[in-house]
């Protein structure tokens, strides 16, 4: 828990005005997906960056988001665009379980590439950020990051999907502080709160975050910051999922650093 949320938010701005100094960025992209994570940053990047801002919100089949993000981008006045991905998506999904597989001697099989369900999950997150940095390459933006440290701590997050970005001003908060700031900041903006505190969901899966952990956020949170100390059973999974997520943390394994 942050102790004095408006030090934070102080401090996340100063960092996002140097940060915008000294790398000339002139405006940022995005992602609006209508959850917590993305609209506190976007309150915070409209601080720094006013109008250089773009929002791009890019729906999956039925996303139940949809009319909260198109809400907080009137709320918050932010240029906007909706792009849908199932066509696209339908396309990878198609083009590759539809290609026969070629053996080593080049003879053709009647055998195809099984996907696997989560390898499906992760195609939507890849594609929403192909989509931002095209966007941002266009512009010449940034792609502004919206994970938080509680995602990252576990791996809830799609590598080189929604943990690509080129800076993320909230990365250092847990998903409790993160609600902190986005409360904080939705007053000064006379945005619903009810944006900030609504359940988090991944928009792929069709369950909570917490329904997928095993354990709650308040959780998690707690044992990241050494204030709760959980049942072993608990530890033992969030343990877990951090070790087998180190590769979403680190930059590629290579002959120099692994």
């Amino acid at each position: 828990m942050l102790e004095n949320v408006e030090e934070g938010i102080s401090e996340i701005l100063s960092w996002l005005q140097k940060y915008k100094e000294h790398t000339g960025c002139r405006g940022v992209v995005i992602g609006l997906s209508g959850g917590k994570d993305s609209t506190t940053v976007a309150m915070l990047c409209k601080k720094v960056w006013g109008d250089n801002i773009f929002a791009v919100l890019m729906p999956h089949g039925d996303q139940v988001d949809l009319d909260d993000a198109h809400a907080i981008a009137k709320t918050l006045r932010l240029k906007h665009i909706t792009v849908f991905i199932n066509d696209a998506y339908r396309a990878i999904v198609d083009g590759i379980s539809n290609s026969h597989i070629i053996d080593r001697n080049g003879d053709t099989h009647l055998e195809y590439v099984a996907l696997s369900d989560k390898a499906e999950t992760n195609i939507p997150p890849r594609l929403r950020m192909t989509i931002l940095y095209a966007i941002a390459q266009s512009f010449g933006y940034q792609v502004v990051g919206t994970g938080n440290a509680s995602e990252s701590y576990v791996g809830w997050c799609t590598k080189w999907g929604d943990c690509a970005c080129d800076f993320n001003p909230i990365a250092h908060l847990t998903c409790t502080e993160v609600v902190q700031v986005g409360k904080h900041l939705a007053k000064e903006f006379g945005l619903d709160e009810k944006y900030i505190i609504k359940t988090p969901a991944d928009g792929l899966t069709g369950r909570s975050d917490e329904d997928n952990f095993g354990f709650t956020y308040e959780t998690l949170d707690g044992y990241i910051n050494g204030e709760i100390h959980p049942d072993p059973a608990i530890v033992q999974k969030i343990e877990a999922m951090h070790w087998a997520s180190v590769h979403k943390r680190v930059h590629p394994a290579s002959i120099d650093n692994y």
